[in-house]
């Protein structure tokens, strides 16, 4: 009788079994774990602006907040003459309003000419894949947050960012 060398179709079968119920595991965590890093970057994304916001407001008090947020960006100049228009707060890519999976708008508001406050809202660009929660900031400089059913915008009412939860 001849010894054959290698393994069998069973052998195999089971192999590629096993590595299928890894995989069927192992995917899921995965994607949670790309939507909880989404989330954190979208805070942070919030966060940024809002830091942006003060010190555009200290550097332009004839303006107040920001007009929008491609005004706290580079604005395609190098950013060697910072201007009210491009002050250089932000990174570009920020500044065009998607970052990390997420979409931002800021909505602002004014008196008498001057943006006296704001609305930060994000909102996931793909429900359920890039994030699962949207969240908001206005002139307090509190995040909040909320979890909606199906893909959202952006909150752009200041009553609204107020209603949501804040994060701890």
């Amino acid at each position: 009788m001849r010894k054959q060398k290698g393994f069998s179709l069973i052998e195999l079968l089971i192999v590629v079994a096993i590595i299928l119920i890894i995989a069927a595991i192992a995917i899921p965590n995965l994607l949670r774990a790309r939507i909880a890093a989404n989330e954190s970057s979208a805070v942070a994304s919030v966060r940024t602006l809002n830091t942006s916001e003060v010190a555009y407001q200290t550097a332009y008090p004839g303006v107040g907040f920001s007009a929008n947020m491609a005004a706290l960006g580079p604005g395609g100049t190098s950013c060697t003459v910072p201007a009210s228009n491009n002050a250089c707060l932000i990174d570009n890519v920020l500044a065009t309003g998607t970052k990390s999976g997420y979409t931002f708008v800021e909505t602002p508001f004014a008196v008498n000419g001057i943006n006296t406050t704001y609305v930060i809202g994000g909102s996931a660009l793909t429900f359920n894949q890039s994030g699962v929660r949207d969240f908001c900031s206005v002139d307090d400089f509190v995040i909040r947050s909320q979890t909606p059913t199906s893909q959202s915008t952006p909150v752009t009412a200041y009553a609204t960012c107020q209603g949501w939860i804040a994060l701890q």
